[in-house]
């Protein structure tokens, strides 16, 4: 048996694997084989079909032989069949340990069974091996996945010893979910040391703890957090591995800091993939830097410095171009796009959909979605329907509507685009039957909010926000904002404001938007001079845009709002995107 496992470790290809099976069935070894399901799993990794056909010519398989199938199904294209699996498994009444477990889990995990999960869980506290640290982890882990912080956060409290793998596994769960900033605590807990029974420092983040972290720091924008975790990065010399790099790249980029994420891609002392400057390109096209994104996109396909660009790289070179209003070089990229054995896909017309909207060529638009070899999806007729609102046209409003129609798309955005093209034209029939429509449908308006960050600590608002104890502060600071902009001439922007109220009601509703009242809580929390970060989960107002290039000019700050499509960094009454937005 010995000489067996010799083999066994020797087979480098899957024909091995076969010729090494064949041999152990005609010498009649195989079902004496102890160690058979080291052979399952071995040829599950080459071949998951032959790895079944094996098992199931075992007439009595243990329960290693059931761990090795159910790890195999867990493993590939389809994780539901270790599900089924382990019901078959249940039905033989073959007794099931803690790998089965893990492995069934791991399968819940892939596949985002969440009821599953709970049944197991279940069936791990009636068999007594709930105390094994890797079965709790995975657990956890699929808790995670499936959605369930609630559950996730339980198991992990309730866990009488945990591992490196299980800190980690709730901090990507936490920041990847809702509770980015419960992601973030469990890190400074983590920095601090966890210590054993003795006193001594035994676990400290890792690279897995780290992504957790600038992850959970890119969801809230948290710039003066994410300087905190990429200190640590560089302490810790972490900053020697390429993922963490092109993470930290990301990070500071999706919190307003172009210029430290640029910093980490010159500093890094690993080599830069593929991944990083697709990133860093990004990160210059979302804050309009087009130039800058431009100059790294033609170092790369002029074959001067970087690997061999991909359709990814054209994307945010085109991006780029969208931001920055370089139509005509967007247009030359675009069509230049296949001559460089690149296949264009939906994102791609998407990007140059988008990048002739903005600019007013509508009728171009609509040409290129019309002439898509793919059906377009309804991203590409919002991007034409928002445009047409930009640009006053109903008609291509209408046209760009009735496709989201067909299509079945009941996005409140579709509906509110298009009542605002209307009630710019005062068609006031037309946009109350476009809010009849929406009653009908059963179709919510999304809730706009904003966050910021204060001191360390994470502040959320909702549009005409009450709930801050500081709120009455927050009003009165906005009232001396209206005032003071009033002296330059502003003009509240009251066009696609619902037309049934009065100027004054109007002026109100735009007053308390949910990024305005983040300024004035960053105005009145922070020291003069000091910049002010804001996190918004929809596309800034054009009054809103209006009112904090005033704000920042009077109240001499620099205020970065990030939106749902990119940066606007204001600074001396003027924006980073010049209006083009």
């Amino acid at each position: 048996m010995a000489k067996v496992e010799s083999l066994l470790q020797k087979c480098t290809s899957f024909p091995h694997l076969q010729q090494l099976h064949a041999y152990l069935l005609t010498t009649g070894l195989f079902h004496l084989y102890p160690s058979r399901s080291k052979f399952i799993d071995s040829s599950a990794a080459s071949s998951l079909p032959y790895a079944v056909a094996i098992f199931h010519r075992l007439p009595h398989p243990l329960t290693n032989d059931w761990n090795a199938i159910i790890r195999g199904h867990a493993q590939s294209h389809h994780p539901t069949n270790a599900v089924t699996c382990y019901l078959s498994m249940s039905r033989a009444s073959c007794k099931s340990d803690a790998l089965t477990c893990s492995f069934f889990l791991k399968a819940c995990a892939r596949s985002l069974a969440r009821v599953e999960a709970f049944q197991m869980h279940s069936h791990v506290l009636k068999s007594g091996v709930c105390t094994d640290v890797l079965l709790q982890t995975t657990l956890l882990d699929v808790y995670a996945k499936c959605g369930d912080l609630c559950s996730a956060r339980k198991v992990f409290d309730e866990m009488s010893r945990r591992d490196i793998a299980s800190w980690n596994a709730l901090i990507s769960g936490l920041a990847q979910g809702s509770r980015a900033h419960e992601a973030l605590e469990l890190f400074k807990k983590m920095g601090e040391g966890i210590e054993n029974d003795d006193g001594y420092f035994v676990m400290r983040p890792n690279e897995v703890t780290v992504l957790g972290a600038m992850s959970a720091c890119s969801q809230l924008g948290a710039i003066k957090e994410g300087d905190k975790v990429y200190d640590y990065i560089k302490k810790s010399c972490l900053d020697e591995n390429v993922i963490v790099c092109n993470a930290a790249i990301d990070m500071f980029a999706k919190c307003g800091a172009v210029d430290k994420a640029y910093a980490v891609f010159k500093g890094m002392k690993c080599s830069r993939s593929i991944i990083t400057w697709n990133t860093m390109i990004m990160a210059f096209a979302m804050y309009g830097d087009g130039v800058k994104a431009l100059e790294l996109f033609h170092c790369m396909v002029d074959g001067v410095e970087g690997p061999k660009s991909d359709d990814v790289t054209y994307l945010a070179a085109l991006c780029a171009c969208n931001h920055a209003g370089m139509v005509d070089e967007g247009v030359r990229l675009f069509e230049l796009m296949e001559r460089h054995g690149v296949r264009k896909n939906v994102k791609h017309y998407g990007s140059v959909v988008d990048l002739l909207g903005r600019a007013g060529r509508l009728q171009e638009a609509y040409d290129i979605i019309e002439s898509m070899p793919m059906l377009p999806d309804a991203v590409l007729w919002q991007t034409l329907l928002g445009a047409s609102k930009t640009y006053g046209n109903v008609e291509m409003a209408e046209k760009a509507s009735r496709k989201l129609v067909e299509m079945g798309s009941s996005a409140c955005g579709d509906f509110v685009l298009l009542s605002n093209v209307y009630a710019a034209h005062e068609r006031w029939k037309d946009v109350g039957r476009v809010r009849d429509a929406m009653k009908s449908r059963d179709v919510n308006k999304i809730p706009g909010f904003s966050y910021t960050e204060v001191n360390g600590v994470i502040f959320k608002f909702f549009n005409g926000d009450q709930s801050h104890p500081k709120w009455r502060e927050i009003y009165r600071k906005l009232e001396e904002i209206r005032f003071k902009i009033k002296e330059f001439g502003y003009e509240p922007e009251t066009n696609y404001v619902l037309h049934d109220i009065g100027h004054e009601e109007k002026e109100n509703a735009l007053c308390y938007h949910s990024e305005k009242l983040a300024v004035a809580f960053g105005l009145i929390s922070t020291d003069d001079g000091s910049s002010i970060n804001i996190n918004k989960n929809l596309r800034i107002c054009g009054d809103c845009h209006v009112v904090i290039k005033l704000i920042s000019k009077l109240y001499g700050r620099e205020i970065i709002v990030r939106d749902r499509t990119r940066f606007h960094k204001f600074t001396d009454g003027t924006c980073s995107c010049r209006d083009y937005w």
